[in-house]
């Protein structure tokens, strides 16, 4: 009996162990896809680069009458084409994640992940094939680059479920990755100098789609990692037990819709779980979407206004021009630095004592105060540098744009996963996401009112935006505020 026992303990931990490496595992190459692929799109100043040397759109520059009467050539309109470009795929990239959002609540992370491999892979093709005789094709391709990247983030960030206490850091962490991966485009650009064509490069992109097909399918869930995880919980396809994983997994997804109801609270109800409509119409998820729609807003006409905003400022120098633009690229790969900084503010106080009375949801709005005004403030400080016109400058506008950029959306994220019930995080998160893209339309007529009426000159656009980002102090004040009125209805209650 004892020996029996003994092998089913060695047993147990050997399956323990298998199941711990394979989560790290997960956890490793979910990183390596958002770094790599994820958010190629935001890395669009150094494609654009590329783009011009290759000769898209050069028939919109003309020829134009300067100061002296000399001759110079505007491309003021090839500019205002690629500015395009990236308001639609920017808009999409947002808009998009709410039925994506909602594929991935209704069908799960294998029929979700297949939409976003389809997409991507159909947009590193379109770049591929276009060239400057068919540049249009850069509309629809970009497009699709941005779907596909932003569900290819939405399926991995459940991975952070498998690891508890820091759930926060590592749904942080995948968005600060994801921020990082605009770093992509810069190796195409230096690569291209090298001799290597915009194509070859495209194509090797295409075929790594066969790596994101074989996590689908052996790294991850058929349908979703719950949270809490169960004891012994596995997931995806296992050589010689698929199909006994899959019935386990099948089990899994029954009991799924529990476990999601639950919330975050332990102690609390199932029925006290919010519905999705009075989530949406929360005073929380309203000032939260202020909150990331104001600042996004910033950022997006940083990124697609920086290379004619470093022509003006250098006087035109290509050579400046690209060395400012291979070091605003080369920080964004620090953003998979700066985002873990903001899980750990999150979540700090794990493992801690709690406050006698307070729930577990109410302790992690606590700790996302601090989260949310730190990233306000950078907002602000971002956005004043990026709004003096002193070259130099711009080496600490790039800091700071990639700091609060981590900082944003690993925020955003982390929000609705512990402020709302997890079972409508999908909805939610794409609900957030798509609405705060029509907001960010509004980053083209800014680019065309500095282009017509300010002849270039983008002082006053960025004023504007400064004082508009003041707007984002508002959601962290609120969320301080409920819980301290929280605390003192408690301690009220107590006494009585």
């Amino acid at each position: 009996m004892d020996n029996g026992s003994t092998v089913g303990d060695h047993n147990t931990t050997i399956m323990a162990g298998s199941l711990s490496v394979k989560r790290y595992f997960t956890f490793a190459t979910g990183l390596v896809e958002c770094l790599g692929f994820a958010g190629a799109v935001f890395g669009w100043a150094s494609l654009v680069f590329v783009l011009k040397e290759d000769g898209y759109f050069s028939s919109l520059c003309v020829n134009s009458t300067g100061a002296n009467a000399t001759q110079i050539l505007d491309c003021s309109r090839q500019d205002e084409q690629f500015s395009l470009i990236f308001t639609i795929a920017s808009f999409m990239n947002n808009f998009m994640t709410m039925p994506n959002g909602f594929i991935f609540d209704r069908y799960g992370t294998t029929v979700a992940r297949l939409v976003g491999i389809f997409l991507y892979t159909a947009g590193t093709l379109m770049v591929a094939f276009s060239s400057s005789a068919v540049p249009n094709l850069l509309f629809p391709a970009l497009c699709f680059l941005a779907m596909g990247g932003i569900l290819l983030l939405i399926t991995n960030m459940q991975v952070g479920n498998l690891f508890g206490s820091h759930r926060s850091t590592i749904i942080t962490l995948y968005n600060g990755a994801f921020d990082s991966s605009s770093a992509l485009f810069l190796i195409i650009k230096l690569v291209h100098e090298s001799g290597v064509s915009l194509r070859a490069a495209f194509l090797f992109l295409s075929a790594c789609s066969v790596i994101h097909l074989l996590r689908t399918f052996f790294l991850l869930p058929r349908k979703f990692i719950p949270y809490p995880v169960p004891d012994h919980y596995t997931y995806g396809l296992t050589c010689g037990k698929s199909e006994a994983l899959s019935s386990e997994e099948s089990a899994t997804d029954n009991a799924q819709t529990a476990v999601d109801e639950t919330p975050l609270n332990k102690d609390a109800t199932v029925t006290q779980v919010k519905t999705f409509r009075q989530c949406v119409l929360s005073r929380f998820f309203v000032l939260h979407l202020l909150w990331l729609s104001v600042m996004q807003l910033r950022h997006y006409l940083f990124i697609g206004t920086l290379n004619p905003m470093l022509q003006r400022l250098s006087g035109g120098e290509a050579s400046l021009v690209s060395q400012y633009i291979n070091a605003f690229a080369i920080t964004q790969l620090c953003g998979v630095l700066c985002a873990p900084w903001n899980g750990l503010i999150m979540d700090r106080h794990k493992g801690k004592p709690r406050a006698a009375g307070e729930t577990e949801q109410e302790a992690d709005l606590r700790a996302s105060v601090l989260s949310l005004f730190l990233t306000a403030l950078q907002c602000v400080l971002f956005s004043l540098c990026a709004s003096t016109p002193y070259l130099p400058l711009q080496y600490l506008t790039f800091i700071l744009q990639v700091l609060n950029r981590s900082f944003l959306y690993g925020g955003n994220a982390a929000f609705i996963n512990l402020a709302f019930p997890s079972c409508h995080f999908g909805k939610l998160y794409g609900m957030v996401m798509g609405l705060s893209a029509v907001f960010s339309l509004l980053q083209y007529p800014c680019f065309a009112l500095v282009k017509g009426a300010l002849h270039g000159d983008p002082l006053y656009v960025n004023v504007g935006l400064t004082v508009l980002s003041l707007l984002a102090f508002v959601h962290p004040l609120s969320v301080y505020l409920h819980c301290r009125r929280t605390s003192r209805n408690k301690a009220a209650a107590a006494s009585s």
